[in-house]
């Protein structure tokens, strides 16, 4: 059974950058698809970007792109999300996840399709 857990949250400036780290532990993650969302209190968890199973392959929701950026080291077993010109409104807990099957669903976003979900970090940006 494979865990994930997210790491790098915490409290940065407006306009400032980011890098949340994603580990899988219990057996070796290749060809799936990872996930980030997030989710701000009082509202719906939200997809923010995804890596195919190449690691070759990224999708943004257009709120992100060019600010966010998704990537991969299977040799670690480690997905990241860069973060740069945050924003007040990035403030959220953050949450990876992973898709097994390689679900088309899941690289564009559907996050019911994601079997595996870490515990979750905190992007707090301040003004």
């Amino acid at each position: 059974q494979v865990q994930l857990v997210e790491s790098g949250g915490g409290l940065v400036q407006a306009g400032g950058s980011l890098r949340l780290s994603c580990s899988a532990s219990g057996r070796t993650v290749t060809s799936v698809h990872w996930g980030w969302f997030r989710q701000a209190p009082g509202k719906e968890r939200e997809f923010v970007g995804s890596i195919n199973g190449r690691g070759d392959t990224t999708y943004y929701p257009d709120f992100v792109k060019g600010r966010f950026t998704v990537s991969r080291d299977n040799a670690k077993n480690t997905m990241y999300l860069q973060m740069h010109n945050l924003r007040i409104e990035d403030t959220a807990v953050y949450y990876c996840a992973l898709d097994s099957f390689e679900n088309s669903g899941s690289f564009y976003g559907g996050k019911e399709w994601y079997q595996t979900w870490g515990r979750g970090t905190q992007v707090t940006v301040s003004s």
